[in-house]
């Protein structure tokens, strides 16, 4: 039997009593819904399941898209109770640095925000310094609140999970008087015209909105960019890893480890150190 849209909308529902983000609950729906739409009518089975792995890696989607798809999926089958059924993930080698074509500098950073200030995107750019400055993902940005702001520190709550994140004394300041202009008394600060808190898909559409006039290439341009450079930074001034992942609400430092890895660039420049040709 094939995979039915009432057993996806179940799965929903399973997503989001595990305390799954939304956005994280978005992808694996994402996910799920292509893998059941491949399957159409043919029957769940082992083989099938591994097949549409493959389909994937013929149709150009790269190693790394290919594992966090059948994350999803994966999840998906256990939920069904047909881990029978369960995909292999691919074998890929860890890097030992980042793609030169994604990493955002801090010079690339305050060109942004410098564009943000002068298009009047006043929200955007102080969201921008709030992401970067503290490290929270976007979806953590509800959490940044006019109270947190006043005591100096936010609360985050995910996945059962709560973590105190410190406010800069300057970013404090901030955020209490965009909230002041907003005429937010309290609750969350970065809203919508409509009272809402700001989606991460308006986020990631105002952000690369910036970048032709602030000559930053796309590419390098999303909010989680702002955590990695948050990490990077971080790591250079205190040398403590296991700090840093509990700063950034990791579980593990192998996840702290990825977000710490140099450009292609940095690493090139590592290796000329070494003098080893002669």
């Amino acid at each position: 039997m094939s995979i039915s849209q009432r057993e996806l909308k179940c799965f929903a529902a399973h997503l989001k009593s595990q305390g799954r983000s939304p956005g994280t609950a978005a992808k694996y729906l994402h996910d799920a819904a292509e893998f059941t739409a491949w399957l159409g009518s043919r029957k769940l089975t082992g083989g099938a399941a591994a097949a549409w792995r493959d389909h994937l890696l013929e149709g150009g989607r790269a190693p790394a898209t290919v594992n966090s798809m059948l994350s999803a999926v994966n999840c998906l089958l256990k939920f069904l109770g047909r881990e029978d059924c369960k995909i292999k993930f691919l074998r890929v080698q860890r890097k030992a640095f980042r793609d030169q074509n994604r990493e955002l500098t801090r010079a690339e950073y305050r060109r942004l925000l410098d564009v943000a200030a002068a298009e009047g995107q006043e929200r955007l750019g102080l969201l921008m310094e709030t992401v970067c400055a503290t490290g929270v993902r976007v979806s953590e940005v509800r959490y940044i609140t006019v109270e947190a702001a006043r005591r100096g520190r936010a609360e985050i709550s995910l996945k059962g999970k709560i973590r105190t994140i410190l406010l800069p004394v300057k970013l404090c300041r901030k955020l209490l008087k965009y909230a002041k202009k907003q005429e937010t008394a309290s609750g969350t600060i970065f809203l919508t015209r409509n009272g809402k808190p700001i989606s991460r898909k308006q986020i990631w559409r105002e952000m690369k909105q910036l970048c032709a006039k602030a000559g930053v290439a796309s590419s390098k341009v999303f909010p989680h960019n702002l955590r990695h450079l948050f990490a990077t930074t971080f790591y250079q001034v205190c040398r403590d890893i296991v700090k840093l992942a509990d700063v950034l609400g990791h579980s593990s430092i192998n996840t702290t480890r990825i977000y710490l890895m140099t450009s292609g660039a940095e690493h090139a420049r590592q290796l000329e150190k070494l003098g080893l040709v002669t």
